[in-house]
């Protein structure tokens, strides 16, 4: 059996970096496997190697120079404070890897150096939303979109900060190899599973004083249940609330309406279904809880792109 080689990740330590942000690569990839295989190769490098300095707390020790973005698959760069932009020899090294194909992305405040760049020219990004109107201002060419956790345009992806880094790697796991993998590499991580680059980056009202817990409990139930119908009553019913609160809440807690959520963890499901099993499109239809082979053709060709056979198919090609 011929073993695929790792994907190579090059992410940039642009300081003064935040050394979360800097991690999240390491940690979500090196998670990765594609059976007993490590699924990425994962390379930090900066300018010049050595210690790097940071924006909170402990600076950093980056080994490796940048001829680790000349050979990667995908190129990175992570949340700095420096908004004078890097050397140019990096702004060089990110458009000469742009121009030969390779995946650029972005966390957090990263934008700036993509933009600095010349690499979000035209294109839709977003950052973290503390930065967005800084961003806004130096870089009008962009087609900022605020309050989102990652936005995808092309080869270039951006995330906003801190933990949606997170959700931007498990996306771009998904993308290379399902998501049965990266829902795999989520759990390893206890990380929620791949959610939506659409969702809000913060809550934007405080829960009701009265009922100051979440809805992780329904949507736990929910998610037990995805293969039965299920309405926006029934959720209410079961978080003690009326409809009108619990869409309120909902969409405070995930930036989605229940039934937008309720359809993207079917989707998930059917996607998930696809890519491990070999059963027939009406019982894929029914353990997604989309009901009939034509309801789940027409749903996930709108969301991927893709037919349920070509989907499935896709997902077999990305096997070692």
């Amino acid at each position: 059996m011929t073993i695929a080689p790792p994907h190579r990740v090059a992410v940039i330590a642009c300081p003064p970096v935040t050394t979360f942000d800097l991690s999240i690569p390491g940690v979500v990839f090196g998670a990765t496997t594609v059976g007993e295989q490590p699924a990425y190769e994962v390379t930090v490098c900066t300018l010049v190697p050595g210690v790097v300095r940071a924006r909170y707390g402990t600076d950093v020790v980056v080994p490796h120079g940048l001829e680790a973005v000349e050979r990667a698959d995908t190129v990175m760069v992570t949340g700095t404070a420096d908004r004078e932009g890097p050397d140019p020899r990096v702004l060089d090294a990110l458009r000469a890897a742009a121009a030969r194909g390779a995946r650029i992305a972005s966390i957090c405040t990263g934008a700036f150096v993509l933009a600095q760049a010349g690499l979000l020219e035209g294109r839709r990004a977003t950052t973290f939303w503390t930065a967005s109107a800084e961003f806004g201002r130096l870089f009008p060419e962009v087609e900022l979109v605020p309050a989102v956790l990652f936005v995808e345009d092309g080869r270039v992806l951006t995330s906003a900060g801190m933990s949606a880094g997170i959700d931007l790697c498990l996306h771009l796991v998904r993308r290379d190899y399902g998501v049965a993998v990266a829902n795999a590499t989520a759990r390893l991580v206890v990380a929620a599973p791949v959610r939506p680059g659409g969702q809000a980056q913060f809550i934007e009202t405080p829960l009701p004083p009265e009922r100051g817990t979440s809805l992780a409990a329904t949507r736990a139930w929910a998610l037990a249940r995805l293969h039965e119908p299920t309405t926006l009553a029934g959720l209410a019913r079961h978080a003690g609330t009326s409809t009108r609160t619990l869409t309120r809440r909902f969409r405070a807690e995930t930036g989605l309406s229940p039934l937008q959520w309720l359809l993207h963890q079917r989707l998930d499901r059917a996607c998930e279904i696809l890519e491990t099993t070999t059963l027939p499109m009406d019982q894929v239809a029914a353990r997604s809880g989309l009901g009939t082979a034509d309801s789940l053709r027409a749903h996930l060709t709108r969301h991927t792109g893709l037919t349920p056979s070509t989907y499935r198919a896709t997902a077999r090609a990305r096997r070692p």
